[in-house]
This record gives C-alpha cells, structure tokens and sequence, in this order.
C-alpha cells in the first residue's frame, strides 16, 4: 500500500491542469534511530537555547534569525521578513520550461518524489504531459515551496508516473574544475588498461538494491534485540586493514588481482 500523500495541488502546462498528489521517493522511517537519556536516571533529555553570553535560557518568542556582519555583530531579520521574499504556496506545479534531460548532471539532483494523478477525471491530462515528455527525451523546469523553502523541481516521466526530483541551488554545487584543474592528462599504460578493463568485466553484475544494504543498521538491530532479551553482545571492533607504504609495481599488482579473480571463481 503506497504511503499518504504528504502535498496536493495542480500540475498545470498552459490550460491544461490536472490534480496531482506528490509523495516522498526515500524514506528514514525504519533507519535506527536513538534518543539521548540521562546515564544516571534513564530519562529522556531535551534541548534549550541559551544565550551564550548571558547563560539564560532563550523563550521561544524572543528567538529571531540572525546574519552575521562581523565578530558578535548580527543583522537581525523577522519572520514576517524572511516569508516576505518567498514564492507564495499556490499548491501549483507550472511547468514553465523544458529542457534536454541528459543536460542536467546528477550533481544538481536533490531528493526524489513520486508525483502521481490524485482523481479519474485528471489521468488523461497527467498521461498526455508525462508521454510528451518521454518521447521527446524532455524534462519539465518549475518552482515550488516545499519543506518551507522555494525549490527549483525537475519533472522526469518514469513508468506510469513522474518523478519530481527538487534541485540544488546555483550556491551549493561547486565547480569540477577547482579540483581537477591540476590533475595530469596524460594516457595511462595500454597494457596496464587492458588488465583493469579485465578486472572490470568480471566483477561486472547486475544492479541490485542488496548492494547498498546498511550492514551497522542490521548489527545495531541484532545488539538491541538481544538487549531486549536481556542478552549483553560483546562489542567487538573490527580491526583495520593494514596498508603497506611500499610502492608496488602497477603491472605485477594487476596481474596478481587477475589471478586472484580467476582462483575465486
């Protein structure tokens, strides 16, 4: 069963609208989650603010955001301030532009949502935008307050639905270039080549999500089970790899990781 929706609104290409109803891709629900405790009581504890200067407790209406201009200088700004400059909530997502979909990089990607019709009367407007976009290999470009914040979202077909994925802002993604500028162009070994492109092949599988399984949450899961149980686990660290310092000839390393390849199959 698909979880509730947690937005409703619009999709809306020139005059032709549809209701739509849009829910998370990802979810932390099931991820290990802990709570701090008093050691000594086992009570939960909680957090205040406090002035760093004064050491007294912050009330809740005296809190404002505050921009820093200089060493303990702030600019002030209220709430009334920061909503002011934000896009008003239309519960409307208008697809204003379309781009190329192979020209915008994962990089920009931020956190996927599925983007489904929310009644009969709306599936064939909703299908009609979603076919047109995947036999034109197009995405759809629009802005939309989510999570209390303007967000630039891509609409992408995929199936029978969309996915909307919300985009990075132009601040936050930095340039390749500041990293790789440096790094050497030259052609490596065509030999050296040959063998990682070997290796390659054989550790080449299909995609599965068991690959990216989270092995501390499954040990977290079995320590607290047995805990319930009254059970205490031995808390055992793995022990590190250890690394050689030693520069090892890439050729003879290669071929050492073929056979080895070749013996575990």
């Amino acid at each position: 069963m698909a979880p509730r929706a947690f937005w409703k609104g619009y999709l809306k290409l020139s005059l032709v609208t549809c209701p739509v109803a849009m829910s998370p891709a990802i979810s932390q629900e099931d991820k290990v989650r802990f709570r701090t405790l008093n050691g000594k009581t086992g009570n939960p504890v909680v957090s205040r603010y406090v002035d760093a200067v004064t050491g007294k407790e912050v009330g809740e209406d005296d809190e404002v955001k505050g921009y820093p201009r200089g060493e303990n200088d702030y600019v002030m700004l209220e709430d009334d301030e920061i909503d002011a400059v934000a896009l008003e909530s239309t519960r409307t997502i208008d697809i204003e532009t379309f781009v190329p979909r192979e020209t915008i990089e994962w990089i920009w990607y931020d956190s996927p949502h599925f983007l489904v019709p929310n009644d009969k009367v709306g599936e064939e407007a909703f299908s009609v935008i979603r076919e047109a976009m995947a036999s034109t290999g197009t995405v759809g470009i629009s802005r939309l307050v989510l999570y209390r914040r303007e967000r630039a979202v891509m609409l992408e077909p995929r199936g029978k639905g969309i996915v909307i994925w919300t985009l990075r802002y132009g601040d936050e993604v930095r340039g390749e270039s500041d990293y790789f500028a440096d790094l050497k162009a030259a052609k490596p070994d065509l030999k050296a080549l040959a063998l990682v492109k070997t290796l390659i092949k054989e550790r080449t599988k299909a995609w599965n999500p068991k690959m990216v399984d989270d092995p501390v949450q499954e040990k977290l899961l079995d320590i607290i089970a047995a805990k319930k149980k009254g059970r205490k686990q031995p808390s055992k660290r793995k022990a590190q790899p250890k690394t050689s310092s030693n520069v090892i000839n890439i050729m003879d390393a290669l071929r050492k990781s073929i056979k080895a390849e070749g013996k575990g199959k």
